[in-house]
């Protein structure tokens, strides 16, 4: 599914200087005013494009509004149609109803079902373009992931941070009664929609993870009667599986940064370390030796060390070593259980559940354990995965009872913006895929 962007809508335009400087959403740890702006639906540049036009603006529109961060101003509010794409906007008509930014759009659909989408964001109380229009294509059948790309664009441009909409999330997705659950590998946009099964319901699936560049994924399956690690092709759903050991199980995999090598946890004769598998050469190495649970590894960005979770205290705590191995540091102290820790793509913080006095968390905490934050409280949270730009966490939240299930959900790393993502059934163990190509 090729798309193609041309920067070919404008002359080099610099950001608008309002009176306060270029629009801008500042994100800080405070409550945040969300920005309103207007989406007029897309102006079809011939019939049989109408309905890709008014789509991809509702998604565009869908996509800001989802972050917490921008209010959509409802369509019955507007005071102007936009009916050409070159016409010049009214800005007055958009100041009257308190829009700070304007997306306006084109969309054409040419004899082979090829889509060619333009847009062009305003600053409206500056009276002036927000960096250059730009055209995307590709098939029609791809119109929601170029209606993502517009608004990865848009969030960019307004807030200085890279976007994370036109990316994807592979997950478990569930059906049946809780105490006999049938579980497949499923992989959906990032916002639900476009949901496909990569496997059937034959075996028990686990923890499924992208590759740093999205085309694979590692996961657990119970098909053997034991736990072993896959690898599977996302486009063809091909699949092998790696060091096949006589005598062990292998679980809880995770790619490292150049997508040649893998860490997971081995266990044998009682014992569970964590190994790295290098899948070039076959090579194995082990990386820690202790008679403690050691699980759920996770690598740095840059790829020099790994974050881990283990019972070596006596709890189940989380821990930081080296690439190579060697003497781990412990980085959690607060009360309570800590595991699933995965390092922010940005670096900077480690997320994670942690269980206290009956509840679960979804949590954040700098890489040397210091300014731990709680974002979400529940009966049952677990499993974090972040966003591609390290901004939001997508989690797994089950609710108690005989009846109870799971769902997906994310918040914001400031703890706002808690949302359930849309789905048909019970979902869980999120991956979120790297921005796509």
């Amino acid at each position: 599914m090729t798309l193609f962007l041309v920067l070919a809508l404008g002359a080099g335009l610099a950001p608008a200087q309002a009176q306060d400087g270029p629009l801008r959403i500042v994100i800080d740890e405070g409550v945040i005013e969300p920005l309103p702006v207007a989406v007029p639906d897309f102006v079809a540049e011939d019939a049989r494009a109408a309905d890709y036009a008014r789509n991809i603006a509702r998604v565009v529109a869908a996509d800001l509004a989802g972050t917490g961060l921008f209010r959509e101003i409802p369509e019955e509010a507007h005071l102007t149609t936009v009916t050409s794409f070159a016409s010049p906007v009214q800005f007055s008509d958009w100041k009257a109803i308190n829009a700070q930014a304007l997306i306006t759009g084109a969309v054409g659909l040419d004899g082979s079902g090829r889509l060619t989408v333009k847009f062009r964001l305003f600053d409206v109380f500056a009276e002036a373009p927000l960096g250059d229009g730009l055209q995307f294509g590709g098939p029609a059948t791809s119109w929601r992931r170029v209606a993502h790309k517009v608004a990865d664009q848009v969030y960019s441009r307004i807030t200085g941070e890279s976007g994370y909409f036109d990316s994807r999330v592979v997950f478990v997705a569930e059906r049946g009664p809780k105490n006999a659950r049938q579980k497949r590998l499923a992989i959906m946009d990032y916002d639900g929609a476009n949901v496909q099964f990569l496997t059937d319901a034959s075996a028990l699936v686990l923890a499924p993870r992208f590759s740093p560049t999205g085309d694979r994924v590692l996961f657990t399956s119970y098909e053997s009667g034991f736990p072993r690690i896959y690898l599977m092709d996302v486009a063809s759903t091909r699949r092998r599986a790696l060091d096949e050991q006589s005598g062990t199980m292998t679980f809880a995999p995770r790619f490292a940064p150049d997508g040649q090598r893998v860490v997971f946890s081995l266990s044998q004769g009682g014992n569970t370390d964590i190994y790295m598998l290098d899948l070039r050469s076959g090579q194995r190495m082990r990386l820690t030796s202790a008679p403690s649970i050691e699980t759920a590894p996770s690598f740095a960005p840059d790829g020099q060390q790994i974050v881990f979770e283990s019972d070596r205290s006596g709890s189940q705590q989380l821990y930081v070593m080296p690439v190579t191995g060697g003497e781990p540091r412990r980085i959690s102290f607060g009360q309570g259980r800590y595991g699933t820790p995965v390092w922010s793509p940005r670096g900077d913080l480690i997320a994670f559940t942690k269980q206290n006095k009956g509840r679960f968390h979804i949590g954040v905490m700098r890489t040397d354990g210091s300014e731990e934050r709680l974002l979400t409280a529940s009966f049952l949270d677990e499993g974090p995965t972040w966003a591609p730009n390290g901004r939001v966490i997508m989690f797994t939240r089950e609710t108690s009872g005989a009846q109870g299930a799971p769902s997906l959900y994310t918040v914001d790393i400031t703890g706002r913006n808690l949302r359930q993502v849309s789905l048909q059934g019970a979902a869980s163990d999120p991956a979120w895929s790297p921005l796509l190509p």
